[in-house]
């Protein structure tokens, strides 16, 4: 939480609560208000927890073909050959709305790619959401096995991000 104010007046703890309550309530990362000469910016730190497989989740904007065989766990897939996110074992969804980015920025290699073994904690790919980049771990360690996305693709609440064996 960082403040400034140029008259130096006393910071109002209300107010932060308020804000902070906004923070767990809308799930953001961050939130800013100015008023008068008053500046306020309360920020959290949010790690991606192992999500429960839903029951009815949201179909994958790109499905594979019907034909084509999937891919052994063992082994590398392509983003568009893989097979549905919920019928590999051991795949994250996403925590929330919004475009995915594979490496931290345009010039960079990828955070992690299929193949890759991967600690519990590794950052594999960012989620931007409302202008706010949001790391996305590995839940635990492994073999990153698929990567169900590609770079810069917009994802939905709960759609198959990577799978870890």
């Amino acid at each position: 939480m960082t403040t400034s104010s140029k008259s130096g007046s006393p910071l109002n703890a209300k107010l932060v609560r308020e804000l902070a309550e906004i923070l767990r309530e809308t799930e953001l990362t961050e939130i800013e208000v100015e008023k008068g000469d008053l500046r306020l910016r309360v920020a959290r730190t949010v790690q991606a927890a192992p999500m429960v497989q839903h029951v009815a989740a949201p179909a994958p904007m790109a499905a594979a073909p019907a034909a084509a065989p999937a891919a052994p766990a063992s082994q590398p897939s392509d983003p568009a050959q893989a097979p549905e996110g919920g019928d590999i074992p051991g795949s994250v969804p996403s925590p929330m709305v919004g475009t995915v980015y594979v490496r931290p920025n345009p010039e960079a290699d990828a955070f992690a790619k299929a193949g890759d073994t991967v600690k519990e904690g590794d950052t594999i790919l960012l989620i931007e959401a409302m202008k706010t980049f949001n790391p996305i771990t590995a839940p635990r360690s492994g073999k990153l096995t698929h990567l169900f996305v590609t770079d810069a693709q917009p994802v939905e609440y709960g759609e198959a991000l990577f799978a870890i064996s």
